[in-house]
Parts: structure tokens; C-alpha cells; sequence
């Protein structure tokens, strides 16, 4: 049997599950929905194993103090089912949300609050660190990682 993986564009409360799992394991559901997952300006990205959705990552344009640019984007929420870390998933889902904000603007700048954990992971890609590390509370050390597109 082939096994097909496709990125494709989904609901809001698609990626809820898959944030749960990853990113609020054992939270109440509620700390799933993040403020901008139901506006018109966000990107929702599922990366699907056939059928299954095994990782999601969210792209809205949201606008941080700490940078002056117009065309501000946030990645929030991006999570792969643990099952499958490793395989490169995650680097697909950055990949594409890259190339299809510089399909919605010219230049856009792409923003997050990245895990301390996973701040290797994204300096592969060109992303910098500004600031220092903050605390989500119950959650994990964080710090402010961008790039311009």
C-alpha cells in the first residue's frame, strides 16, 4: 500500500485535536482555540498521512510592537502528532505556509513565540531570535523568532 502525505488548507477547528495533543496534553480543550482562528486573514495548514491528519500549523497576520514591518504574519499552533516528529513534517508545514504568504504579499515578515526546545529547529530556516526567554505559564520557556520572507 502507498502512503500519500498532501498539505492542504483547513477549518479552524480542524486543528484543534492535533493542538491538544501536542501542545496542551491533558489541558481543557478551550486553551486549543487561539484568538484569530476564525478571521479571514488566517491560514490554516493540515498535513495529512492519507486521510489522517497528523499536523497543523496556523499563519495569521497579527501585528508585534517589537517589529516596524507592514505585512506582519504570526505562525501559532504548528504541531505534528508524536508518532511522526522526526520525518520532516514539520519542515514541510513551515515550507508551505512560507510560500503561500509570499503568495498572499510581497515580502511578508512571519512572527512566533517559539519553545525553547524548538529554537534549533527554526534558525535552520533562517528564523532570529529578538529578546529573551518568557514564561507561558503551564506551558514551556518561549522566545520571539522572526524572518522577512
Amino acid at each position: 500500500m502507498i502512503t500519500t502525505i498532501h498539505i492542504h488548507e483547513i477549518s479552524a477547528s480542524a486543528v484543534y485535536s492535533v493542538r491538544q495533543q501536542v501542545l496542551r496534553p491533558g489541558r481543557p480543550f478551550a486553551e486549543c482555540v487561539f484568538e484569530g482562528d476564525t478571521s479571514d486573514k488566517t491560514l490554516h495548514l493540515g498535513l495529512f498521512m492519507d486521510e489522517n491528519l497528523i499536523g497543523v500549523a496556523s499563519f495569521m497576520q497579527n501585528s508585534n510592537p517589537l517589529f516596524k514591518e507592514a505585512d506582519q504574519y504570526q505562525l501559532r499552533g504548528m504541531a505534528v502528532l508524536s508518532e511522526f516528529k522526526g520525518q520532516g513534517f514539520g519542515t514541510s508545514l513551515l515550507i508551505e505556509g512560507e510560500e503561500k504568504l509570499k503568495n498572499l504579499v510581497n515580502h511578508p515578515f512571519l512572527w512566533f513565540n517559539a519553545r525553547d526546545y524548538a529554537i534549533g529547529f527554526y534558525e535552520q530556516f533562517g528564523y532570529k531570535t529578538i529578546g529573551e526567554k518568557f514564561d507561558v505559564p503551564g506551558i514551556c520557556q518561549h522566545i520571539v523568532m522572526f524572518k522577512l520572507l
